[in-house]
């Protein structure tokens, strides 16, 4: 599996990499995307450290956005693990709060009282500025959903099961909560250890890759 994951690598690091701010004329419609984190390193490249998709159309790029750009942390859960590990390591009490889902205008209304709106902005700030500062990723474009999840799984899997992929010690996400995320280096906590890439997939990959470069 080691040999796959260094191969992957491999062909992840030989594409085009972003960082904010990103032009939006290079992302695909459609597609997966793979991040990368400063200070992290796996098979002596950056080391993939989370990777996803969209299930509507075109989303691309909405997506990313909900990552790097909308303060939103109940609208990108990416964005809500950084939150939840920052508050982990200050060892801070708002991570109650931070956990709350504002999604609806019922929960907004149920919590107005007890969620410190002046301290949540300042930590979706820290997010945004951790993310901006922390995250590159590469993007791949794939247009048949069902081809995007079961890349995105595979992908996930293929990295979680990794022997010689592991975080650093200094990697933020040792701080978090989760023991999912502790445990996989990765900042997911779905898709882990279940079937990974074959050489098959591999293939189809770098050819995917080859017609985006």
């Amino acid at each position: 599996m080691s040999e796959i994951c260094r191969s992957l690598h491999r062909l992840f690091w030989q594409l085009p990499k972003f960082g904010f701010p990103f032009d939006s004329g290079n992302i695909p419609r459609n597609g997966i995307y793979i991040l990368f984190e400063r200070g992290e390193s796996g098979h002596g490249m950056d080391r993939i450290v989370r990777v996803g998709t969209h299930t509507g159309d075109d989303q691309l790029l909405s997506r990313l956005e909900q990552h790097y750009v909308r303060e939103n942390k109940d609208r990108s859960i990416f964005r809500k693990h950084i939150g939840r590990a920052i508050l982990n390591k200050d060892k801070d009490a708002f991570r109650t709060q931070w956990d709350i889902d504002l999604t609806t205008k019922a929960a907004k209304a149920k919590y107005a009282e007890t969620i410190d709106p002046l301290k949540l902005k300042d930590v979706e700030k820290r997010v945004t500025e951790y993310v901006r500062s922390h995250f590159r990723f590469v993007s791949l474009r794939v247009d048949d959903k069902m081809q995007r999840l079961q890349w995105e799984s595979r992908i996930i899997s293929t990295v979680s099961l990794c022997e010689e992929c592991h975080p650093s010690k200094d990697w933020l996400g040792q701080y978090s909560p989760n023991v999912k995320i502790v445990n996989s280096g990765l900042w997911l906590v779905n898709e882990l250890y279940k079937q990974p890439l074959s050489e098959k997939d591999l293939e189809a990959l770098t050819i995917a890759a080859l017609k985006a470069t």
